[in-house]
């Protein structure tokens, strides 16, 4: 298998990371040379990675074209190269539809896109994928898991849901910052909430519960302090602001 990526920047670097540590058929992976610290870096600790001369080199020397740059310089980038019917391009572009991406290419191309996480670096992603495609899908399914969407709108769905990681780490930084202001240094109140939510992902992940809510019951006790927390949470808006930011987010998606 002869893999492709015309842009070289952290989630192309994480998904050759991860590729490296979860393949055995990969035959070469050629990378773009636009960020030329970050295709040094994999082509100096992979053997199969190499820099290619240009972007057109990335997808003549490949059988599967992963398309993983900004959506600013999107058009700009893939208008000029030469794809081959039939050749697999997988796009990572946020808010390019398909039917986008063929106007730009031009020939009979297959087309599937992708949401790719840091994560998958270390076989823990979660990545959407549409239309559903069984070579893609066991490609990222080596990464951690993959989610195949029937419908543009379920993935566009966990596309929103993606933007979800920002707040993740604010929701942290502002219980840090809480314990801080009341006494505690904040590198011990960083230890302990990393330790706690990291400890709480396992259990999600373990878990045989039907439904988050089921958790949320199970990790609080009636009348309890986790209880109570989430009860005001709900109560000053906290929920209702989180939907209406997921809402956003999915209408910005959807163009």
């Amino acid at each position: 298998m002869k893999l492709g990526f015309v842009g070289t920047g952290t989630i192309t670097e994480a998904v050759v990371t991860g590729l490296m540590k979860a393949r055995s058929d990969i035959e070469e992976i050629v990378v773009s040379p636009r960020n030329p610290e970050i295709a040094g870096r994999l082509a100096a600790r992979y053997p199969v990675v190499r820099i290619g001369a240009d972007n057109q080199a990335v997808v003549g020397g490949s059988e599967i074209v992963f398309l993983a740059v900004r959506p600013q310089i999107a058009t700009e980038v893939i208008e000029p190269l030469q794809f081959r019917a039939g050749q697999h391009v997988v796009s990572f572009i946020a808010v390019t539809q398909i039917e986008t991406l063929r106007t730009w290419i031009k020939i009979p191309v297959e087309i599937s896109r992708a949401i790719p996480l840091p994560f998958v670096a270390d076989l823990q992603g979660a990545t959407a994928i549409y239309p559903p495609d069984e070579k893609i899908a066991d490609l990222f399914s080596s990464l951690g898991v993959a989610v195949q969407t029937n419908e543009i709108r379920q993935y566009d769905l966990l596309g929103a849901a993606s933007a979800l990681m920002g707040t993740y780490f604010g929701l942290l930084e502002a219980s840090a910052r809480w314990l801080e202001a009341e006494g505690m240094p904040y590198d011990q109140a960083g230890l302990y909430l990393k330790q706690l939510f990291s400890g709480l992902s396992q259990a999600a992940l373990a878990s045989g519960a039907a439904s988050f809510e089921e958790m949320r019951a199970e990790f609080s006790t009636k009348g309890g302090l986790n209880e109570q927390v989430f009860t005001e949470f709900v109560a000053n808006g906290g929920t209702d602001a989180l939907a209406a930011a997921l809402r956003s987010v999915f209408l910005r998606i959807r163009g």
